[in-house]
């Protein structure tokens, strides 16, 4: 099952690096990784999504407490109504002149932005949730998706989890 991991660290270097080296070393793969400073910029948060049963999860939020920049390891809840998630995407989609109106259908119905037009190609900046991502894919692959960039997943919960920081 797939879950989404928040880790608060100090922002400090080789943090990044020891994340990735508890994962690999544990034979854990991380599907996708977020990593940015936050409000304060003395600490950075690391959106971390994975895939594993709950005793794995409960293993890996374990050994993420045991390093010793770590601040504070949340696994965020799957409901909508209790977290936020999103990505971006960039997808760069062959625009031959049948498929150019179907294009533009399917950016308007996501509500996605053509960021970049050539004569060959259109390319769309889109930002969903990972259902609304992987259905703009489906839709647009059959047309010829040239090149794909993805951000990763972003997310936070509606209520405040990591609070009194610097107490």
């Amino acid at each position: 099952m797939r879950h989404t991991i928040s880790v608060l660290v100090k922002n400090e270097p080789g943090i990044l690096s020891c994340v990735c080296d508890l994962f690999s070393t544990r034979g854990y793969n991380i599907e996708s990784l977020s990593v940015a400073a936050t409000i304060d910029p003395s600490f950075s948060r690391i959106t971390i999504v994975t895939v594993g049963d709950e005793f794995v999860i409960e293993q890996i939020c374990k050994q993420l407490n045991r390093l010793i920049n770590t601040i504070k390891v949340v696994e965020l809840p799957k409901s909508a109504e209790k977290c936020i998630e999103k990505e971006l995407i960039f997808c760069k989609v062959t625009a031959k002149d049948n498929a150019r109106n179907e294009i533009l259908r399917i950016a308007e119905i996501f509500d996605a932005k053509i960021i970049d037009v050539s004569t060959e190609t259109y390319t769309l900046e889109f930002c969903g949730d990972s259902r609304q991502v992987a259905t703009i894919l489906a839709l647009l692959k059959p047309l010829g998706v040239k090149e794909l960039v993805r951000s990763g997943v972003v997310a936070i919960t509606r209520e405040n989890q990591f609070i009194n920081l610097n107490k």
